[in-house]
């Protein structure tokens, strides 16, 4: 086995001129304060770039530099290194031949880490030097734990041989923290969080159990060959949620919280009877990184300062509005964090209450108790509210309470379930909604729809195939350069990274407030579509394409619905487009006044309830 000489980084640097002896002086003191790697130190403290660095430390030990983003891994080779050793020593098995195995770490000089591995893995080390950032990525990919769910679902099904005494001691006890089902949904949660998961679906079918999983909008599956868990499983969750074990015919909804990997989650949890069991789903909602600013959601600058100029007014009402799914909750609640003052009182009405913010009165309807949308406003009126939150316009008396409240004084938020910003307006219209109040009470409409964005670390430049070509011709996007993933460890292969929002702002000026009060559709979207500034989802969806945000065929996955303007054909074919996006996201209501913490340690699960 070769023996690697000791090196002391910072005297290289220093010998090479990338720092000066100063720099290095300084440093070294603040790796004492703080423990870090002198490396990552230097890089914090601006003295040298990671890229630099890496580079230098590939020339002086001459060793390859390995872009982990763009390399092929292999799940056999990478699980050479057990992932707490691979986390500690910041390392990764890449390739393995005979006699020796290829790794990729950090910190390539860290000798401990070497003689340790090489002890590990009984064959010589052939070091490569990646990029930590995107090391730590590649740990959380690669060691997901679909292999570990398979064998805790194994060693669950062979302790259901007597079905029904197992299930009776399970729920006889809620901290049953060594079975095995408490093993099994800590690593489903653990894997959901690494994966970024937005849901979980928990799917009995006739011969499999189906564990799928929600990302970026996108539903990826695991089969579970062992059926019979499915039961416990289910046991165990609506233990978790507080509901009733022995009621398997009718649909529940609960919700409970949990910590994972030092994250707090909320988890709202929907059961519904199926043929072969009952279905769950579960949407995970991350609390640990609070609400997202609307500067983050990705509005335009000149977007966001209209919004935020109608949200700011003294009293009237906005509306956000798109399809299930479509992350109209999360920008009403960046609004809220924006007029969130102590001299703004605030009082929302919601069905469920996702995000808990101080300060703001949330209201929880509860139906079992009549306790719903119309009721509730009644009540708040009286509360002496500046601003208030209606979680959504679902019928005509609330449409009315929450139009008469904006006319009168506060600034109504609320939601409705339109494709586009023009047809919220002839929406209210319809639904009964006096032309004369809408006139004077409505102030903005801003539409959103919910696109995949292209992964940074693997785009490239693509060329459109005939079907793209011939719908690019009719929406008059050709001559303009489009982009898509080719997919690598960072996106998990999709080609996609994340999501953002495409956002049309209507803002209710004098000339569209006539129209309303006429009470004519026709006039009312006629003026809409010359009010100024106004540009349709459609435009906003293909300016991302053209910018390399998200892809043509991302655009084209959610345009269900491209509408012309037959009257004005002359004009470019998006101007008249309007998107809709088909809705993957279910709806779960939570009507229980309990909730539920629970916390992950490494083996455990424990239970703690405290009143809402």
């Amino acid at each position: 086995m070769t023996q690697r000489k000791r090196l002391r980084l910072g005297d290289l640097l220093v010998e090479n001129r990338i720092i000066t002896q100063e720099q290095l002086e300084t440093a070294l003191e603040q790796q004492k304060a703080t423990g870090q790697k002198l490396g990552r130190v230097l890089v914090e403290c601006g003295y040298v770039s990671e890229d630099e660095l890496l580079r230098f430390l590939s020339a002086q030990l001459k060793v390859p530099l390995i872009d982990l983003a763009q390399f092929p891994l292999k799940p056999e080779v990478v699980r050479l290194i057990p992932e707490i050793h691979a986390r500690r020593f910041r390392v990764i098995a890449l390739t393995e031949e005979e006699d020796a195995v290829l790794v990729g770490m950090a910190d390539p000089t860290n000798i401990f880490a070497y003689d340790e591995l090489s002890r590990i893995l009984k064959k010589t080390l052939k070091v490569a030097v990646v990029r930590e950032s995107d090391l730590l990525r590649t740990l959380d990919t690669a060691y997901r734990q679909t292999e570990q769910i398979s064998d805790l679902a194994e060693e669950l099904g062979d302790e259901l041989a007597v079905t029904d005494e197992y299930l009776n001691e399970l729920a006889d006890s809620v901290d049953h923290s060594d079975a095995p089902v408490v093993k099994l949904l800590q690593s489903l949660f653990e894997d959901a969080i690494r994966a970024r998961a937005s849901d979980i679906h928990i799917e009995p079918d006739e011969k499999a159990l189906r564990i799928r999983q929600r990302v970026d909008g996108i539903l990826h599956e695991h089969i579970i060959k062992e059926k019979r868990v499915a039961n416990a499983l289910v046991v165990k969750l609506k233990l978790m949620a507080g509901l009733d074990i022995s009621e398997k015919r009718l649909p529940q909804d609960g919700r409970f919280s949990l910590q994972v990997h030092d994250r707090n989650i909320d988890v709202r949890l929907s059961t519904m009877p199926i043929y072969h069991g009952e279905s769950v789903v579960m949407r995970l909602l991350d609390q640990t990184g609070g609400i997202p600013d609307l500067e983050s959601l990705g509005m335009p600058d000149e977007l966001r300062e209209q919004f935020e100029t109608a949200v700011r007014s003294p009293h009237g009402m906005v509306l956000v509005t798109g399809p299930t799914g479509s992350g109209k909750t999360t920008t009403l609640y960046s609004t809220l964090k924006l007029l969130n003052k102590p001299e703004v009182k605030i009082i929302t009405v919601e069905d469920p209450v996702e995000y808990r913010l101080p300060r703001i009165n949330q209201v929880q309807v509860n139906h079992e108790i009549d306790l719903g949308f119309a009721r509730v406003l009644k009540a708040i009126l009286r509360q002496d509210p500046d601003v208030v939150l209606i979680g959504e316009m679902r019928d005509v008396e609330t449409v009315h309470i929450g139009l008469r409240a904006a006319m009168t004084g506060h600034m109504v938020l609320s939601t409705l379930h339109t494709n586009d910003a023009i047809s919220t307006a002839t929406r209210l219209l319809d639904m009964g909604a006096p032309g004369y109040l809408l006139a004077s009470s409505l102030r903005a409409i801003l539409a959103q729809r919910l696109i995949r964005r292209i992964c940074d670390s693997c785009k490239t430049v693509h060329e459109p195939d005939p079907q793209e070509q011939s719908w690019l011709e009719k929406a008059g996007g050709t001559g303009h350069s489009y982009y898509i993933g080719s997919g690598c460890q960072k996106c998990h292969h999709t080609g996609y990274s994340g999501r953002i929002a495409v956002q049309e702002l209507l803002m209710i000026d004098k000339e569209l407030s006539l129209a309303l009060a006429s009470g004519d559709n026709r006039e009312f979207i006629q003026a809409a579509n010359l009010a100024a500034g106004y540009r349709p989802l459609g435009q906003v969806a293909m300016d991302l394409a053209r910018k390399g945000v998200t892809t043509l065929e991302e655009v084209m996955r959610v345009a269900a619905e491209i509408e012309v303007d037959i009257e004005n054909d002359a004009e470019p074919f998006m101007e008249e487009a309007s998107l809709t996006l088909s809705s993957d996201a279910e709806i779960l209501d939570e009507e229980s006044p309990m909730e539920r913490t629970f916390s992950f340690s490494d083996t455990e699960l424990s239970l703690s309830s405290v009143d809402d």
